[in-house]
C-alpha cells in the first residue's frame, strides 16, 4: 500500500513561523550528528538560516504568549467529567516548565549571534559558494579539525536552543492533536471548507494521485487547489484525500 504524503499549511503568520523554525530545527538535527564537511557545511546554512529568523521576530515574547493561551484552554478542561484529569494534569505541569524555560531563557539565537567564531562566518555564507577555503579560511581549519572537537562545539551551540526547541516541539504536538476533520471527497480539483479560528491544515494525499496542493484562506475558511505535477497526470474529476483542521 502507498503511504500519504503529509503537507500542512499554516492560516496565520505565527504558525507560519513556527513551521519553519520547526523545519530548520530538524535539519540541523539531521546533520548534527554526521561526519563529512558538507554535512556541517549544511548544519551552519539551516543555523543562519534560523537565526535570520530570529532576528527578525520576537519569537520568545510570541510562544510565551501561545503557551499561556493554551494553558487557558487545557484549565478549562479542569473537573470537565470524563476528562482524565492526571494526564491533564501532567499536561499543564509540562506546559508550566516549558514557559518558565522560556521566560527564563535568553533572547532566542542570543548566545549564537555572540559567538565569535558564527559572527566570523556568519556574513560569507549569504554568498553563493561563500564558504570556499579562500574566502573562510578559519571555517577550513575548523572542518578539519578532529570530529570529537566538531562534534562538541555542535553541541555546545545546539543546547542554546533548548527551550525554543522542547516548548516549540510541545506546542505544536497538542496543535496537531488538536485536529478534527476525516475523508473528503475533491470534485474537478476544488476543495474549500469554513474553518472557524483554525491555525493549521493537515493534508494527507496519496501521491498516485499526481496532484498538489495549493493552500489559500484564513483562521476562518480556507480554499485548497489540487495540481497536476506533470504533464503524464491529469487532476481526476473526484479524489478522496484526508483533511483535518487545528
Amino acid at each position: 500500500m502507498t503511504s500519504l504524503t503529509l503537507y500542512e499549511h499554516p492560516l496565520n503568520e505565527q504558525v507560519r513561523i513556527y513551521l519553519r523554525l520547526e523545519y530548520l530545527l530538524s535539519q540541523l538535527d539531521e546533520v548534527s550528528g554526521l561526519s563529512a564537511p558538507c554535512h556541517h557545511i549544511q548544519f551552519f546554512r539551516s543555523l543562519f538560516d534560523l537565526l535570520e529568523i530570529l532576528d527578525q521576530v520576537q519569537v520568545k515574547a510570541d510562544l510565551a504568549k501561545d503557551l499561556d493561551k493554551l494553558k487557558k484552554k487545557l484549565k478549562a478542561w479542569t473537573d470537565v467529567p470524563q476528562v482524565d484529569q492526571g494526564q491533564l494534569n501532567q499536561l499543564l505541569n509540562q506546559l508550566a516548565a516549558h514557559q518558565r524555560a522560556v521566560l527564563q531563557a535568553k533572547r532566542f539565537g542570543q548566545a549564537l549571534k555572540e559567538d565569535r567564531f558564527l559572527t566570523s562566518i556568519k556574513q560569507r555564507f549569504s554568498i553563493p559558494g561563500g564558504s570556499c577555503s579562500f574566502d573562510l579560511p578559519n571555517f577550513h581549519y575548523w572542518l578539519h579539525q578532529p570530529l570529537a572537537a566538531r562534534q562538541s562545539a555542535i553541541q555546545t551551540w545546539m543546547e542554546t536552543l533548548a527551550p525554543l526547541r522542547h516548548a516549540l516541539a510541545f506546542w505544536l504536538q497538542l496543535t496537531r492533536e488538536s485536529a478534527h476533520g476525516g475523508t473528503a471527497t475533491i470534485q474537478q480539483g476544488f476543495y474549500q471548507q469554513e474553518a472557524d479560528g483554525a491555525c493549521l491544515i493537515r493534508l494527507k494525499i496519496s501521491p498516485d494521485l499526481g496532484v498538489y496542493p495549493l493552500v489559500s484562506g484564513h483562521k476562518n475558511r480556507f480554499a485548497i487547489r489540487f495540481m497536476p505535477f506533470d504533464d503524464d497526470h491529469e487532476v481526476a474529476d473526484n479524489m478522496s484525500v484526508h483533511i483535518s483542521v487545528c
